[in-house]
């Protein structure tokens, strides 16, 4: 009996293991490990028949992919302002910043902005304008007591659900007519972007630095 199949599959396994040991896109089981397969198996042939606007000239995957993501940004406030219409809510950044302390709990000022991937100038302004509509509140952190923690009020709450139909109908707009199984795809593709952007993000590099250093670890 050949054994050359059984050692590639272990090789295979083995990989598998050593990459979602660290992304955790998928649970550590067999159903995770096929998953992982079918979203990491490349053939020339599916490659090729990928097409899109420009690529006869030389325009590459990173570009579209690029334009791609800029545009469902564009799209999904659009969506999002149609939400916020006759609302309270000036801002998109103002019902996501209500969504999440409401999901995580309270946090400090910065876990807050960092988390909305917002700059420090911007994020504190958002705050600010959010206790001015009382719909959040801040504490000294028992830990440090130059930190402020700030969490969501009752009344934040109520204007969230006057306006959380709404507001997921406008992300479910988003996600257009994929299908679950496209849904899952994606959301496997885009935690992997997510991971990596994300652990840049947290090293604060200076934007002088940032293009030479971050190509490095490509």
């Amino acid at each position: 009996m050949r054994y050359d199949n059984l050692r590639d599959v272990v090789n295979l396994l083995g990989k598998f293991e050593f990459e979602n040991l660290t992304s955790r896109m998928y649970t550590n089981n067999i159903d995770g490990f096929k998953e992982w397969i079918v979203a990491n198996h490349n053939s020339d042939k599916a490659t090729d028949a990928v097409s899109w606007e420009g690529k006869e000239n030389g325009r590459s995957a990173d570009a579209v992919i690029n334009t791609l993501i800029v545009h469902m940004n564009k799209y999904a406030k659009t969506y999002s302002k149609a939400a916020m219409h006759n609302s309270n809510f000036a801002t998109q950044e103002e019902f996501i910043f209500l969504i999440v302390l409401r999901a995580l709990g309270s946090m400090s000022k910065m876990e807050l902005i960092k988390k909305n991937i917002q700059d420090k100038p911007a994020g504190m302004k958002l705050i600010d304008r959010l206790i001015n509509h009382g719909w959040v509140n801040q504490t000294d952190s028992p830990v440090d007591k130059r930190s402020k923690l700030i969490s969501i009020t009752q009344k934040g709450i109520e204007e969230l659900d006057l306006h959380m139909d709404k507001i997921r109908v406008a992300t479910k707009i988003v996600t257009g007519r994929l299908t679950d199984y496209e849904k899952n795809q994606l959301i496997i593709l885009l935690s992997k972007l997510e991971t990596f952007h994300q652990e840049i993000y947290q090293k604060n590099i200076a934007p002088a630095d940032l293009l030479e250093t971050v190509s490095k670890e490509l």
